[in-house]
């Protein structure tokens, strides 16, 4: 198994395995490159992003500066540098003074972008997948090196497929890596689409969308709706075939009412509230049979 000197770039949650299974792995990570601190919960205090406060923890030096990685390979050679979620693209003067690979979250072509994961499953896929990429200057536009499919089930969640995604990727990272020399990588293929990041407008329920397209929102994870003035978040839901009658939006039966069907809320957050069961929500607030949500 080969022992590499590298650099990894990275910054939220689903990049820290890949860094531990690395360092497990007897890779010397020379320097590690995050997102600068900032405020992550209530009051002025800041705090470190996910990646960073795990390469403390395994005594690795980490820096904010991309460009730290030039001057580190000026003083002695970097052989790869891993990028794994770090929310910048990197430049070209980066990239000539070390290559560099991406583990990205689809199965380029498709979803090249921000929000992969939440977009696949958005558009009703029935697969997405783990690339292991070069890194180019434009966006994920590299050859790949290796893929491998996963499933997306009719009742999938977003939180349920990355922590897949993840576990796939970090796998598929530490095995090209271990190969001497790296896997010779393979143009993508095919016509590519777009994960644009979703914009906070979007998680906002529209009722009138298909009911099967709202069950997707919901999945997603961020999805909420109004109901007499104030925002409820939908935090899970079932899609139902209970023939869907009245008004989009209104309830009926304990489902609310969508284009050609209808959702059955499970857990819902109303505003200034932890999450709790519809059932008690609708105990306690009482919605009437053809009340409206999302006025």
């Amino acid at each position: 198994m080969a022992s590499r000197r590298i650099v990894f770039l990275g910054t939220p949650e689903m990049a820290v395995p890949p860094l531990r299974a690395l360092h497990a792995a007897g890779h010397e990570i020379a320097l590690v490159v995050s997102q600068p601190d900032r405020r992550r919960g209530r009051g002025g205090a800041t705090s470190p992003s996910p990646v960073k406060a795990a390469a403390l923890e395994l005594g690795l030096p980490v820096t904010d500066r991309v460009d730290d990685i030039v001057d580190l390979a000026a003083d002695a050679p970097v052989d790869l540098g891993v990028v794994v979620a770090f929310g910048r693209l990197i430049k070209a003067h980066v990239l000539d003074a070390v290559p560099m690979v991406n583990v990205h979250f689809s199965l380029l072509p498709r979803w090249r972008g921000a929000a992969p994961v939440e977009r696949a499953l958005l558009a009703g896929d029935t697969e997405t997948g783990v690339c292991i990429m070069d890194v180019e200057e434009t966006l994920d536009t590299g050859a790949v090196y290796a893929s491998e499919t996963v499933a997306i089930g009719a009742d999938t969640t977003a939180e349920q497929l990355r922590t897949e995604l993840v576990t796939v990727g970090t796998r598929l990272l530490v095995d090209v890596l271990a190969a001497d020399p790296l896997p010779v990588p393979v143009p993508q293929l095919g016509e590519p689409t777009y994960a644009a990041k979703i914009d906070p407008g979007e998680w906002r329920i529209d009722w009138t969308q298909p009911a099967e397209t709202v069950h997707r929102w919901v999945r997603a994870g961020h999805a909420w709706t109004t109901f007499r003035g104030k925002r409820l978040r939908i935090l899970s839901a079932e899609l139902t075939t209970s023939p869907s009658v009245g008004g989009a939006g209104t309830l009926q039966d304990g489902v609310i009412v969508a284009a050609g069907g209808a959702v059955r809320p499970v857990t819902v957050q109303p505003e200034g509230k932890g999450p709790m069961a519809w059932a008690a929500f609708a105990n306690g607030a009482r919605p009437a049979p053809g009340e409206r949500f999302g006025d």
